[in-house]
């Protein structure tokens, strides 16, 4: 008995800090399946890969999503004080960026069902959008040192909207989306480079978070690409140029990164590495650059590794409870 109810009081404790960031896990293994995707194009390599890692992402994005809607059923005191934390906030629309990302994921299982995903995610992207910016507006709790990359999730995650916007035939709205995005990147980039060169730098924590940086131009080039039927302009070489500095930057400081333990922020590499992935896949399909290739496969195996080991970690750390502990 005694036993059984310890069970049941560390199952309970799990749930009651169950993290919002798990979605980012569905966010970078979902980006990982879409560079696969991509490689299977554009590389010839089996599909069969990303096909494996589409099933995982969605067993993962039904497991998180189910937990969190315990966790709001159970404990929903816990799960209203993240939605008003002033940093755990930017997470919540996490959910809808996997939507919109698991729409582009299906699109070559099923066209009505990315179309679905992609309606479903747009909606709840801009309501997320539209609350969290009017937070920011009228709300005195935050503070300069809230601010973090985590900022671009609500905001700059409208920017992948015409991916499967433009192949639905939704240009316009695609625009729409898209226009949001860039714009308000530049904004937030502005003030997060100011948080950071002016103040106290970014907590142990949160340092992984810079590597969000990257995810903006990457993820903008690719949707731009879409956008502009596919040419390659002077505004998408900013774009990936931009993006690819960037990356370049921070592998600089893999050291400083590496002595970090692990937390759930270690997600934060796997999204914009993945996005990265893609958008050099793209450049070396349009250009046909052996240099661009050199890199695809390169950034493809940086990704792919990455990515299996915040898995690994991830898992290991559930299973020791290591993520289910108040901050």
């Amino acid at each position: 008995m005694a036993n059984s109810a310890t069970s049941s009081s560390s199952t309970s404790s799990k749930l009651q800090h169950f993290p919002i960031a798990f979605f980012a896990m569905i966010m970078g293994t979902t980006g990982l399946t879409l560079a696969w995707q991509k490689a299977a194009e554009v590389l010839q390599l089996p599909a069969l890969v990303s096909q494996v890692l589409l099933v995982l992402v969605a067993c993962l994005f039904l497991a998180v999503s189910l937990g969190y809607v315990i966790k709001i059923l159970r404990f929903p005191e816990m799960s209203l004080k993240e939605f008003h934390h002033p940093i755990k906030i930017s997470f919540f629309p996490a959910f809808s960026i996997s939507v919109l990302l698991l729409s582009v994921a299906t699109l070559q299982v099923s066209t009505d069902l990315s179309l679905y995903l992609w309606v479903a995610g747009c909606i709840m992207h801009l309501g997320f959008t539209l609350h969290v910016i009017t937070q920011w507006i009228h709300h005195p709790k935050f503070q300069i040192q809230h601010s973090t990359p985590a900022w671009f999730i609500p905001v700059v995650g409208n920017i992948i909207v015409p991916i499967t916007g433009t192949e639905h035939g939704f240009y316009e709205i695609s625009w729409f989306f898209f226009s949001i995005g860039i714009v308000y990147w530049i904004i937030l980039k502005t003030l997060i480079f100011n948080r950071v060169l002016f103040h106290d730098p970014l907590p142990e924590k949160l340092l992984p978070t810079l590597f969000i940086l990257i995810a903006p131009p990457a993820v903008g080039f690719i949707s731009y690409t879409k956008l502009n039927g596919g040419e390659i302009d002077a505004f998408a070489r900013i774009l990936f140029y931009s993006a690819m500095f960037l990356v370049l930057l921070l592998f600089t400081q893999l050291e400083r990164f590496r002595r970090i333990p692990f937390f759930l922020s270690w997600w934060a590499y796997s999204f914009p590495l993945a996005a990265s992935s893609i958008a050099i896949q793209i450049m070396y399909q349009k250009t046909g650059n052996s240099f661009f290739e050199i890199l695809s496969w390169i950034s493809l195996t940086v990704a792919s590794l990455v990515i299996a080991l915040l898995l690994f970690k991830t898992f290991k750390a559930i299973r020791s409870g290591g993520v289910f502990k108040p901050d």
